[in-house]
């Protein structure tokens, strides 16, 4: 076995040194940024952010309607009294709970029946949340954020301090702002 002279040994060591310093320095200026790109974020105001052309049903519209209504991206839909008022809040999970078949083993009653049969007679106000978790406009997307990572909502109605409804954040918002931001 040869063994590298003490001098070559020392040589190298140093250059590993100055790699791995270099490549250290790098990885700290990129978490800098992304610290400053995440302290920024978390301060820019949910309404700049919110999506503004978002669906609204009244809580008699048929469930027929709220189907037809949904367009591409749209994944949710919020439920409003003739004042623009916050009543409910459906996301398209909810709808697909709605069509979820019964359990194997479950008691198949008539109530239960009628529950997974969908009617022209179905309402909006049968599936909508009727207390959806909501954020208020004026609030940060930092306070957005904390409370979809703790509730696991990933779509929050934004109402103001008459519970009108201006807009719908999502996500998908948030992240298009991370991505506009990073770059």
């Amino acid at each position: 076995m040869l063994m590298m002279p003490s001098k070559g040994r020392d040589i190298k060591a140093k250059k590993m040194s100055i790699i791995v310093g270099k490549r250290h320095l790098v990885q700290l200026r990129r978490r800098g940024e992304l610290s400053y790109n995440i302290r920024y974020i978390s301060k820019v105001p949910v309404k700049l952010v919110m999506d503004r052309d978002f669906l609204t049903l009244h809580p008699e519209d048929s469930l027929s309607k709220l189907i037809q209504s949904l367009r591409g991206e749209e994944s949710s839909a919020v439920v409003v009294d003739d004042e623009g008022k916050l009543l409910g809040f459906i996301t398209m999970k909810d709808l697909l709970r709605f069509f979820e078949p019964p359990r194997r083993y479950s008691i198949v009653g008539v109530s239960l029946l009628k529950k997974y049969s969908m009617s022209r007679a179905s309402r909006v106000e049968d599936i909508m949340v009727r207390k959806p978790i909501m954020i208020h406009v004026g609030d940060s997307l930092g306070k957005a954020i904390k409370i979809m990572l703790e509730t696991g909502k990933h779509h929050l109605p934004v109402v103001d301090d008459k519970n009108r409804v201006h807009g719908v954040l999502e996500v998908k918002d948030i992240i298009r702002l991370i991505r506009i931001v990073s770059t």
